[in-house]
């Protein structure tokens, strides 16, 4: 089933459409800092969110106007929220299934889509990690966002039965996109991916699923598998001089909590 936005998993244990952040005052077309509450809350794209975390080791969290906010629906502090807005296509490749490419040209930095999905709780990601056998397609990504005092916010989303274009996104490990956690109406974000660089029309669109690339070293949560894990794991077919022959592994959705 497609879906533009995420929708609760089948667990109901988080509601993605649940608006709970307060609107901001501003009566102006476009929102600005310092001013616009929403704004000071964390970035905005013209901000580190946009250029990585390599010299501060944090980037600051993104959130956009929502639904209670004043401000017109032309405001630039609304972007993941207007959806796709670029003419993709889903393509068959030669070995790794299907894949999506840009039929115009997409500048760095461009918004190009969401990752949409059923948005699970940990107990939820776990079952269905472990139902699946190893011929089966795993859609269900974990993204951890780390604060600064230590803690970690995880989000899983799984566009298996419900979800969008994004699902059909290859992985690389030298990927033309990168993802960026995006608060819209709650403390759910919204999984957007932009473009890392100019990509050219009709180049195959890939981000990286550990994390790695966009982040400070160290960051990414990814184990690094023992040698009897490396049959469960997919070969990596996406070609690049640093490729790293395998998708990256995340075995604590295998493990015991």
């Amino acid at each position: 089933q497609y879906s533009p936005d995420c929708v609760a998993g089948a667990d109901g244990e988080i509601d993605p459409t649940e608006i709970s952040f307060p609107g901001c005052s501003c009566r102006s077309s476009s929102c600005v800092a310092p001013s616009c509450s929403c704004l000071c809350r964390g970035d905005n794209y013209g901000g580190q969110c946009l250029r990585g975390a390599e010299q501060e080791g944090f980037a600051r969290p993104v959130f956009e106007c929502n639904a209670l906010c004043q401000c017109s629906e032309s405001c630039q502090n609304r972007l993941v929220q207007r959806g796709l807005r670029l003419r993709l296509q889903v393509f068959r490749t030669p070995r790794k299934g299907w894949g999506v490419r840009a039929l115009e040209p997409v500048p760095q930095g461009r918004f190009v889509c969401e990752y949409a999905g059923e948005v699970l709780g940990l107990a939820e990601a776990r079952r269905r990690i472990r139902a699946q056998s190893p011929q089966d397609s795993n859609y269900i990504i974990a993204v951890r966002e780390h604060l600064h005092d230590g803690r970690v916010l995880e989000t899983f989303v799984d566009p298996t039965h419900v979800g969008n274009v994004g699902r059909f996104l290859n992985h690389s490990c030298e990927p033309n996109l990168f993802m960026v956690p995006v608060r819209v109406d709650s403390m759910v974000p919204r999984l957007a991916l932009f473009a890392a660089t100019d990509i050219p029309a009709g180049e195959e669109l890939c981000y990286d699923y550990s994390g790695r690339f966009h982040n400070s070293p160290g960051s990414s949560r990814e184990h690094k598998p023992l040698e009897e894990d490396n049959r469960l794991r997919k070969p990596c077919y996406c070609g690049s001089p640093t490729c790293a022959s395998f998708l990256p592994w995340d075995s604590s959705l295998f493990s015991t909590p």
